[in-house]
């Protein structure tokens, strides 16, 4: 699944092509993806005007002047796909099928933004005028803004803390890939217990995931499958990362001379350095 850097990267691509622009067509070409798609979705569209673009967690937020607020998930993987216009220049993949495009916009200066999804994972949804999404509802603070603060989080919790961390209630948006970056920077096991976790280290994992997720983000993501920018292209954070899918390589931390080695957590694998990480 895509995980907060590749979708802010897909947010920040979309949004010169977006905001302010009025929807003047939309195509549904089929009635579902991973849940049925909205009845009025083509109704409620056409016509309006995309005043703001936001995120919240891995969920894409489009502002309408009228109505609803769209609600939209890649899944696993779900592509947007930017053609025509005044300020595209980009080229469809010979990859990217046509027959896996399901919504598509077309734009009033011409542009297109189409949903293209080959394993229909992802999901586009309506947010009704003052209503919450339950796929929002609970979840936490998220990683980039001022109020995340794990101390209350970790306090107490026996769960080990790559665990933790992942649970969308705890904090909002992290996934597999960048917590375990994020862990080896902070020389933590993601084997221990969270509430086992010192204050001081805690401040200091705050900060690593910050600067993870930020130098991710300015690297338009990690391209390890399936996640493209709006423009396209591939993302290239994965050429930077420490210990994921490093299984059996040197530890990249001056000093250390330990190897990456690869767990399963909670179904998940897990890469950490087991001779500096503690």
């Amino acid at each position: 699944m895509p995980e907060l850097p590749e979708v802010e990267t897909v947010r920040r691509g979309l949004e010169p092509h977006l905001v302010g622009q009025k929807i003047a067509r939309v195509e549904v070409r089929r009635p579902d993806l991973r849940w049925p798609l909205p009845v009025d979705l083509v109704q409620v569209l056409t016509g309006a005007t995309v005043t703001d673009l936001g995120r919240r967690s891995k969920y894409l937020l489009g502002t309408l002047d009228r109505g609803p607020v769209l609600l939209l998930h890649l899944g696993m993987s779900g592509r947007m796909l930017v053609e025509g216009g005044p300020l595209a220049e980009f080229h469809r993949d010979p990859g990217v099928l046509p027959r896996h495009d399901h919504v598509v916009l077309t734009m009033a200066d011409g542009t297109t933004i189409t949903f293209n999804d080959a394993r229909r994972f992802g999901m586009v949804d309506l947010i009704a005028p003052g209503a919450v999404h339950p796929l929002l509802a609970k979840l936490g603070p998220e990683p980039l803004e001022g109020d995340l603060n794990l101390a209350p989080v970790f306090a107490g919790k026996k769960a080990p803390v790559k665990q933790v961390l992942l649970d969308q209630r705890r904090v909002a948006g992290l996934g597999n890939i960048y917590v375990s970056e994020a862990l080896h920077r902070a020389g933590i096991d993601p084997r221990r217990a969270a509430g086992r976790i010192g204050a001081a280290r805690i401040a200091a994992l705050q900060g690593h995931i910050r600067d993870v997720l930020t130098e991710a983000i300015a690297a338009g993501g990690s391209s390890l499958r399936d996640h493209r920018q709006a423009s396209g292209e591939l993302g290239y954070f994965q050429h930077s990362f420490r210990v994921y899918d490093r299984e059996g390589a040197p530890c990249p931390r001056p000093g250390c001379n330990g190897t990456i080695r690869r767990i399963v957590q909670s179904g998940r694998s897990s890469f950490y350095c087991p001779q500096c990480q503690r």
